[in-house]
């Protein structure tokens, strides 16, 4: 059975765009995967504080003495780090706030990537260990960024994505794009169109390759 983890960062709630998008692409694969496992986190409802002294418990070396704060919020960390690990599947929503990811996003990166559970370092550098799975990512923006150099060099969303998931080892990363959002219903409405036409090539293209464990049996 495969297993996806549906994550909303939104904070507009019915209004959102990207919220629209994961629920499309989350449809689409269950359509083809009718036994598909999905759990859902809405980041912009249940929000990991940001790492601070307390919650960097995970980062302490092992069997170090920790305060009631630390093991409440270092069991924040292993809950959120155990549920990536465990997908096989992950669809994040990720609007454009300020040139770059919600606040809520990347908390919840900060909790994930640790080193020893998602990516550690060798003797020629750092090596991702959460190898193996899909990473689809919806990005919602008001302008549009992609299509000069100027606009990329703004963008530190996908940008930014990219190279996070691929520092922890993901290599089958695929990005959904609805830009222009903010430029009126006719540039909104053809961006929602262009935003379809990518989760259903990502989606057919994605779930019909062989999972990893899969892989790894017929290996």
């Amino acid at each position: 059975m495969t297993r996806l983890l549906h994550i909303d960062s939104s904070i507009l709630g019915g209004n959102s765009v990207s919220r629209q998008l994961t629920a499309q692409i989350v449809d689409s694969w269950r359509a083809s995967q009718p036994a598909l496992e999905v759990s859902y986190l809405d980041l912009a409802v249940d929000t990991p504080s940001h790492l601070s002294a307390e919650s960097l418990g995970f980062r302490m070396p092992s069997g170090a003495a920790l305060s009631d704060v630390q093991q409440r919020e270092n069991a924040i960390s292993e809950a959120l780090v155990a549920q990536f690990l465990a997908a096989d599947v992950i669809v994040i929503g990720a609007p454009l706030y300020n040139f770059t990811v919600p606040t809520q996003l990347k908390a919840w990166i900060d909790r994930i990537a640790q080193a020893g559970r998602t990516f550690t370092y060798a003797d020629k550098g750092p090596v991702g260990l959460a190898g193996g799975k899909t990473v689809i990512v919806a990005l919602t923006r008001g302008g549009v960024y992609s299509t000069s150099e100027a606009g990329n060099a703004m963008e530190h969303q996908e940008s930014y994505l990219k190279t996070l998931f691929g520092f922890l080892g993901i290599t089958d990363l695929r990005f959904v794009r609805a830009e222009g959002l903010a430029m009126g219903d006719n540039a909104k409405t053809a961006a929602l169109a262009a935003a379809g036409v990518e989760i259903s090539a990502h989606v057919k293209a994605a779930a019909n390759q062989p999972s990893a464990a899969l892989a790894a049996l017929a290996a």
